[in-house]
């Protein structure tokens, strides 16, 4: 009993820069490198934005009409709705396991289908690095 109310206590006592130290996501990173996967021509698979804008859980903006990618604003709003499928730091997060396929890792269903066959896939990997922590100043 003791021991439990040492580590309770020294936990609440933990500087703030050791409990700073978890994974965060870094929004120039999603913006450079994540947000243009949601836009990118997949052979047998519509864009992830065609289904994403409406009816979805993670509900991305619509490309202005002509548009090629998002404004700032519309950014910023999709950071968040893609944020909210994401656990920093795990692997496991919605967002790299439902649109990969199942024999990879993936969950059972997306009704967009699989998007990736493998996790060695160069898009899913840009995903799972920022699910990961990485940032645009540490981008490869």
């Amino acid at each position: 009993m003791r021991a439990a109310f040492v580590v309770v206590l020294s936990s609440l006592l933990m500087p703030a820069w050791v409990m700073a130290q978890e994974p965060s996501l870094d929004y120039e990173f999603f913006k450079a490198r994540v947000q243009p996967i949601f836009l990118a021509k997949r052979p047998g698979h519509a864009r992830c934005v065609a289904c994403h804008v409406g009816g979805t859980p993670m509900r991305l903006q619509p490309v202005s009409p002509g548009g090629a990618s998002w404004n700032e604003e519309d950014t910023r709003k999709n950071f968040e709705a893609v944020r909210r499928m994401v656990v920093p730091g795990s692997a496991k997060s919605r967002l790299l396991v439902h649109p990969l396929a199942e024999e990879a890792g993936g969950d059972f269903f997306h009704n967009g289908g699989k998007h990736w066959a493998s996790q060695n896939d160069p898009e899913w990997q840009t995903l799972k690095a920022w699910v990961l922590g990485q940032t645009s100043g540490t981008a490869k």
